[in-house]
């Protein structure tokens, strides 16, 4: 052997012979996250937006000019009444006939009101209870109008005040209508008044609220009332009690509170201010019996 070979084979380092068994792991390590990633993108397809559905679908169907969409079960995307209309059915009439029948099968005639009216067919028809709240609203603007004639027709004007509020319709009255100085009886002039109310609040299904209130000047020292938060309580309670024993109204549709001066309407400052915070406020309202 020539010292060419000897060194050659010195030179050469011996191979490593590597472990193969397991490089399958590889292989299936990426199949299963493959899967993964597909029963993913499927999870997240199969929740469709309802909403931006509609509005996509409602999107197409003005781009293309079709009411008839794949997307909505149709026949296709294009209208069926201009993209696929010959130029014999324009002359010959039959598109009005063919369009007649098509009306027919839809349920929508020449008679049907809701054509008629224009209204929109996916409308939803309401519910009990957005009814039931259309109800009472017409039932409160009327009340709200026959208070104030009633309030015009005896010169109330300056006694009683009747607004329209969020939270339903007001109807303020003075103190000097209803009570004598610090006292919580009512005068003999209001039953009249307070009697066209029980009329009035027996025709409705909702919750009246009945509140005192005072100005904030302390109580004197003869009455038979500790401080302004009695006085404002057992007002309001008189006229709840005139409603439930003189006109026998349902009480599970009332509810009181006195405020004393907590809630002003007017400046404490002025004598005319004080007069107006003197007062009961009864209120219908917006809201419907359980």
């Amino acid at each position: 052997m020539s010292r060419r070979d000897r060194a050659g084979r010195r030179g050469r380092r011996p191979r490593l012979i590597k472990d193969t068994n397991d490089r399958w792991m590889i292989t299936y390590a990426d199949l299963i996250t493959l899967l993964l990633i597909f029963f993913v993108v499927m999870y997240a397809m199969s929740r469709v937006d309802v909403e931006k559905y509609k509005v996509v679908t409602q999107s197409l169907q003005l781009t293309f000019g079709s009411g008839d969409s794949i997307l909505e079960d149709g026949n296709s995307i294009l209208d069926t009444e201009k993209g696929h209309e010959s130029p014999l059915a324009e002359e010959d009439g039959s598109h009005d006939a063919g369009q007649a029948i098509s009306n027919g099968e839809n349920g929508v005639t020449d008679d049907d009101p809701q054509s008629e009216s224009g209204g929109d067919p996916e409308q939803k028809p309401l519910t009990e209870r957005e009814l039931a709240f259309r109800k009472q609203e017409e039932e409160l603007q009327n009340l709200m109008n026959r208070i104030e004639t009633y309030i015009k027709d005896n010169q109330l004007e300056d006694q009683i005040k009747v607004a329209d509020l969020p939270k339903g319709i007001s109807i303020t009255l003075s103190d000097r209508f209803l009570f004598d100085t610090g006292k919580a009886d009512l005068k003999a002039g209001s039953a009249k008044t307070l009697s066209k109310l029980a009329s009035l609040f027996s025709q409705l299904d909702t919750v009246i609220s009945i509140e005192g209130h005072t100005d904030n000047q302390p109580i004197v020292r003869a009455s038979e009332y500790k401080d302004n938060w009695e006085l404002s309580g057992a007002r309001a309670l008189s006229v709840l009690r005139y409603f439930l024993d003189k006109e026998k109204l349902d009480p599970q549709g009332f509810q009181y509170a006195g405020y004393a001066d907590t809630r002003p309407a007017a400046d404490n400052t002025t004598a005319e201010g004080r007069q107006k915070n003197r007062r009961v406020e009864i209120t219908v309202l917006r809201q419907l019996q359980q």
